[in-house]
């Protein structure tokens, strides 16, 4: 083999090697944004979801009641070792938080789905609140978080994110860490953030449905 096409096959490898990083830091960086969000909370998703719905302010979607979706069933393991099953809670407004104790973005938002939870239990109002952690690689990390932030909701053991994936193609369904997706009184998929939010901003999504008939 002469010198110059040594040369050649030499740099042709270099380059593919460098081709090779560049794409695995690409994803790598793509991966990083999808699993935890930014903590501005009036940054504004894509809308890749599709479905009839407007995106609002601080990123929040809503769908008009009668294009609403049935919500997926879910149900499994606690954090605490118990049981849930959200079919149970059809006629209560639903607040679904997917989270993460690794996210900072979901210990930014904590404090308020704690403070809105127990002051919406303590007046008796139709509302019930479950968390679905995801990708903690154990319960003993999600108990500890709840205990630091006063979550006193149940919350759904999902490191696989498995629950996440039952939404239908084509709703308003969880593309982000964290999430939150509130369900009317008749288990529909009727509000969706994909950013942390603040207490004004969970009280928006919540309150128009506990009003409707």
């Amino acid at each position: 083999m002469s010198l110059s096409r040594a040369l050649v096959r030499r740099r042709s490898r270099s380059t593919s090697g460098r081709a090779l990083l560049l794409t695995a830091v690409t994803v790598a960086g793509v991966m990083t944004l999808t699993s935890c969000s930014d903590a501005d909370g009036g940054s504004k998703p894509s809308n890749s979801s599709g479905g009839n719905y407007v995106t609002g302010a601080g990123g929040i979607s809503r769908v008009a009641k009668g294009e609403r979706a049935d919500a997926p069933r879910l149900d499994g393991a606690t954090v605490d070792g118990k049981t849930l099953d959200t079919a149970t809670l059809k006629g209560k407004v639903v607040v679904l938080n997917v989270w993460g104790s690794w996210c900072p973005p979901c210990r930014g938002e904590a404090k308020y789905f704690a403070k809105v939870s127990k002051e919406m239990t303590d007046a008796g109002q139709d509302v019930a609140f479950v968390g679905i952690n995801t990708r903690d690689n154990s319960t003993q990390n999600a108990v500890n978080f709840e205990q630091d932030y006063g979550i006193t909701y149940p919350s759904l053991y999902d490191p696989d994110g498995k629950l996440m994936l039952r939404f239908p193609k084509g709703t308003l369904n969880p593309q982000a860490i964290p999430s939150t997706i509130v369900l009317d009184k008749e288990g529909k998929i009727a509000a969706r953030t994909l950013v942390a939010i603040n207490e004004e901003q969970l009280r928006s999504m919540i309150d128009p449905l506990l009003a409707e008939k």
